[in-house]
């Protein structure tokens, strides 16, 4: 039977809700009531050849019908004489919509944080009709959200961290928990002068409100004894701030960035060298470091599509860098290492040199191999010893002495 049930014209009701239409009509009265319901009765046949369930089906209707209204018609038949029979269904309040979906309480819950917003942050009234079920969903959290977007107001961009924010019953982990929802009320909550829109999302919160950020880190380690930061006689990695980094003055001629753990920690010996733990797509901590520019520096990544698309980026910063065991050669002595890419990069990058362009063609055209993938790891110990035996039989040039 396809005639409108009760639980079908609920369900119209509840998609409202779903919607947050039944929340924002208390807030800006947008005239959704009376609103008439989508309805389907019997037709004439119908009715003459199921007159019993068309008669049980009206008394459905009928006796569930509190909380909405039925308009009724005639209907003449020749056999059946005179009915009458619903036509439309009509909503006539929003209080009957939410009383037969049982959601005046969650209603009344809205209309007391509605009050309060509109008394303490009015700026944010425009959000909350928006988004009325969410704003339902943050209800034991609301007040806190509107203390710190208060505290934001008096202090703009305090130049602290996040840590220091003093508001009683905020924490630092309650903040960082909300940094998306807080973005989205800080921007409309405050001036424009104290929102940076050079950054954006959740990594670049700080730097949008003000915030004193975590540093950046960097780590490295020297591969040449001779070149020593301290004195211990044990391996020198360090992990320090990027402006520490950037500052840093050492006589290392030759600096190798890999992407892999174990290979950082394993790394061989090598004269007048340093091996940086790199942060795949993110040079940040490296960008402010000039000196880099005078170095001979090496990119070594996993030979697949992004592989070739974080050196790309690298050379955005440094356009000097050269690759390291990223080569075909490389790639065809470890065929028994091969493996498969998840989602390989297919965008164009324009800084790779005209070999490795051929490369990344192949890889990300499945010339060589379906999502073909050679992780850096996997290549033989005595390969890299090779290469950089290779390297430092080639003196390196145009860097000062």
């Amino acid at each position: 039977m396809s005639w409108t049930t009760p639980s079908d014209l609920r369900a119209q009701v509840q998609r409202l809700w779903d919607r947050g239409l039944l929340l924002a009509e208390r807030v800006n009265g947008t005239d959704l009531f009376p609103r008439r319901l989508h309805f389907k009765g019997p037709n004439s046949s119908q009715m003459a050849e199921r007159f019993d369930d068309v008669r049980r089906w009206i008394a459905r209707l009928d006796a569930e019908a509190r909380f909405y209204r039925i308009v009724w018609r005639q209907v003449r038949h020749q056999v059946l004489g005179t009915n009458t029979v619903p036509s439309q269904i009509w909503i006539d309040s929003l209080d009957d919509a939410l009383e037969w979906i049982g959601r005046r309480k969650d209603a009344g819950r809205f209309d007391r944080l509605l009050a309060l917003t509109r008394e303490r942050q009015p700026e944010l009234i425009s959000w909350m009709i928006g988004r009325p079920l969410r704003t339902l969903e943050l209800a034991a959290d609301w007040t806190r959200l509107l203390d710190i977007v208060a505290w934001m107001q008096r202090h703009p961009r305090p130049g602290i961290y996040l840590r220091q924010i003093d508001i009683p019953g905020v924490h630092t982990k309650f903040v960082e928990a909300h940094r998306a929802l807080l973005g989205e009320l800080l921007d409309l909550a405050l001036p424009s002068g104290a929102v940076d829109d050079a950054h954006r999302g959740i990594r670049g919160f700080c730097g949008r409100y003000g915030f004193t950020d975590k540093p950046l880190r960097q780590r490295f380690r020297l591969l040449d004894a001779a070149l020593a930061l301290l004195p211990t006689g044990t391996d020198q990695d360090f992990t320090v701030s990027g402006d520490t980094f950037a500052r840093l003055k050492t006589p290392v001629k030759r600096i190798f960035i890999t992407e892999n753990e174990i290979n950082f920690l394993a790394f061989p010996r090598c004269a007048e060298s340093m091996v940086i733990f790199g942060a795949g797509y993110g040079f940040e901590s490296l960008a402010d470091a000039g000196w880099l520019h005078e170095r001979q520096l090496f990119y070594w990544g996993d030979i697949d599509t992004h592989g070739f698309a974080i050196l790309d980026q690298l050379r955005a910063h440094f356009p000097g860098a050269a690759s390291f065991l990223m080569d075909r050669a490389t790639l065809m002595a470890h065929r028994h290492c091969w493996g498969t890419e998840p989602r390989p990069e297919t965008r164009e990058l324009p800084r790779l040199t005209a070999e490795e362009h051929l490369l990344y063609d192949d890889l990300r055209q499945d010339r060589l191999g379906e999502r073909l993938r050679l992780e850096q790891e996997t290549i033989g110990f005595g390969w890299l010893k090779t290469a950089l035996a290779e390297l430092e039989a080639t003196r390196v040039s145009n860097l000062p002495d």
